[in-house]
């Protein structure tokens, strides 16, 4: 009869100990805040100006060579130097074209003298024919072989003019003043009509070549302003937008742009690199933020803000064009907001986080 009750007293003590462990254990800890980098709008992001890496060339390069082919016995320039308009570059060996115009000559004066011979005949059977002791048409032949003997003339004549003209085109002369940038010739080479001999550099209009975007080529237009600064060089050069290209480069994809060099000073060289910014090109009050920054929220581009308590929460915003430093924002944020811009697909609304600023060189 006892043991029904030693069972009951043993299954409730067992029951109470369990009741009371469960009462003693320690609850579980928060989850620490996760750490995301954050930016605060309108402060980390780029500013209103665009700025362009370029390189520093000439508007006019002259590629220039000889107008008949023949051999190089010559040159009197060598890379670098300064050349005035006119001045003999190379010169090819002169004899053949010599000889064709000596005998372009010789044949002028051969029809010379074959004119003079048909128009004193024409002018015996023009005597004989009043007299009436030759025809009409015996005399229209003579007539006729005058004027084609005129023709041979003047054939001959022009001729002699082409060889002429070839025997200056022995030498190489410079078309503009500037510098010579390259020089294909050796004395001995045999070069053929219209082959680069050398390049000429007008150092008199210098302009700064950059390649922008698609999705700032707007922005831009023909006679723009333009800040200008070299490496190793404290000076900022003015310039202004010459040049814009209709269609975009094949192999960049990107819009050359040619930024004309007011001023230019002779330490300026060609291919130095130059940075050019446009003060205009971007809309002072356009909020910029990184791409990583934007997410996809049920089918809506959206941001993590993350308010004082250090609480993110997902906004929807209204996106614009996507540019080199990231993505224009229209509507949804308003400066001085913190959003958070790496690390975004990890959270959820109202995660508690830890705000990371990097440095700015991290951001460049």
């Amino acid at each position: 009869m006892n043991k029904p009750v030693m069972n009951k007293t043993m299954i409730c003590s067992v029951c109470l100990a369990i009741l009371v462990s469960a009462c003693h254990q320690p609850t579980e800890a928060p989850a620490a805040p996760r750490p995301v980098w954050v930016m605060t709008v309108g402060e980390s992001g780029p500013s209103a100006s665009a700025s362009y890496t370029g390189e520093v060339k000439s508007r006019y390069e002259s590629s220039i060579g000889f107008r008949i082919g023949g051999k190089i016995i010559s040159r009197a320039v060598n890379v670098g130097d300064l050349v005035e308009k006119g001045q003999l570059i190379a010169q090819l060996d002169p004899n053949d074209t010599r000889l064709n115009a000596q005998a372009a000559n010789a044949d002028v004066q051969t029809a010379q003298a074959n004119l003079a011979l048909a128009q004193a005949e024409l002018e015996r059977r023009q005597q004989l024919y009043r007299q009436q002791f030759i025809s009409k048409s015996a005399l229209d032949s003579y007539e006729t072989q005058v004027k084609t003997t005129q023709a041979r003339l003047e054939q001959a004549k022009s001729q002699a003019a082409v060889s002429a003209h070839q025997t200056g085109y022995t030498q190489l002369v410079a078309d503009r003043s500037g510098v010579v940038g390259m020089i294909q010739a050796e004395p001995g080479q045999v070069v053929t009509a219209g082959q680069t001999i050398a390049q000429i550099y007008d150092l008199q209009t210098l302009e700064i070549l950059i390649a922008v975007p698609e999705s700032r080529i707007d922005h831009l237009h023909v006679g723009d302003t333009a800040k200008i600064t070299l490496n190793d060089m404290p000076q900022t050069y003015q310039g202004r937008v010459r040049e814009i290209s209709p269609a975009a480069n094949s192999q960049t994809h990107a819009f050359d742009l040619r930024i004309q060099l007011l001023e230019a000073e002779q330490r300026v060289k060609l291919g130095m690199t130059a940075q050019v910014s446009f003060t205009q090109a971007q809309p002072a009050a356009a909020i910029i933020v990184p791409v990583t920054a934007v997410s996809q929220q049920n089918g809506h581009p959206s941001v993590w803000v993350v308010d004082a308590q250090q609480t993110a929460h997902a906004r929807q915003v209204t996106t614009g064009a996507i540019t080199e430093q990231g993505i224009e924002i229209t509507g949804g944020l308003q400066p001085n907001e913190k959003i958070a811009t790496i690390g975004i697909h990890t959270l959820t609304e109202g995660m508690a986080v830890q705000a990371v600023t990097p440095r700015p060189e991290v951001l460049r």
